[in-house]
């Protein structure tokens, strides 16, 4: 295991250890209802121990540059929770729904105008345009030679009949390939759960049938805009 934290991580470390903290105060409750632990303060110390590990695990994918790094830094955290609760005899599906709705309680704290503006830019043209120039970058063998752990993607235009406007199909997963490494292929499914929290938090509607960590050829991710009244209740 690198004992190092890439430099790109290391300018964000503070906030994201800032969101781990914020998340714990979250799950709290859960924790002690679902979960049936009672030293808390014992697990946050825990989590917060593992977390400084998933940091030197986390992939570089290119920093800025990539619109993978984000996903790295805002979902890795939950693996150090994944990891921690099943080391304390919590079964998968019951962290799953501890996790999915301390994010979706945290996500929730951002304004509704300012979570629906960054959906409604996800959703753009203008967006649209650059997530095809990343997905045709992310196939090329140049960028798979530097960056091994990257996610490699298609962009996917919808046919006549088709209810989405735009889809994502991702062929190999970072996520999947740092699972497979340290041993964490049955909490991988949390992971690819978060996904629709955090896509219905913006006022989009994720559909997705497959998934690379369920043993499928690639995710299917299509997306589409949620009615007001949805919204409204994300």
């Amino acid at each position: 295991m690198a004992e190092n934290i890439h430099a790109f991580y290391e300018t964000h470390r503070d906030a994201m250890e800032a969101a781990m903290r914020d998340r714990l105060d979250l799950a709290e409750a859960m924790l002690r209802e679902r979960a049936h632990l009672s030293d808390i303060d014992g697990i946050g110390r825990e989590v917060m121990a593992e977390f400084e590990i998933v940091l030197t695990q986390m992939p570089y994918v290119g920093g800025a540059a990539s619109r993978m790094s984000d996903f790295f830094m805002r979902l890795m955290g939950f693996m150090a929770i994944s990891r921690v609760l099943r080391r304390h005899g919590v079964p998968p599906p019951v962290i799953g729904e501890i996790e999915r709705e301390t994010y979706k309680a945290q996500l929730l704290t951002t304004p509704e105008t300012e979570r629906l503006a960054s959906g409604r830019h996800f959703m753009s043209l203008e967006n649209q345009a650059v997530l095809r120039q990343h997905a045709a970058k992310s196939v090329t063998e140049s960028h798979q030679k530097d960056f091994p752990e990257d996610f490699v993607y298609d962009f996917v235009e919808p046919d006549t009949g088709d209810s989405f406007e735009f889809g994502i199909n991702y062929k190999a997963c970072g996520f999947c390939k740092l699972a497979a490494r340290h041993g964490d292929k049955d909490i991988l499914p949390n992971i690819c759960g978060l996904d629709f929290v955090a896509y219905a938090a913006r006022g989009i509607r994720l559909e997705r049938t497959q998934t690379l960590a369920g043993g499928a050829s690639h995710c299917d991710f299509r997306f589409s805009r949620l009615a007001p009244d949805r919204k409204a209740a994300s």
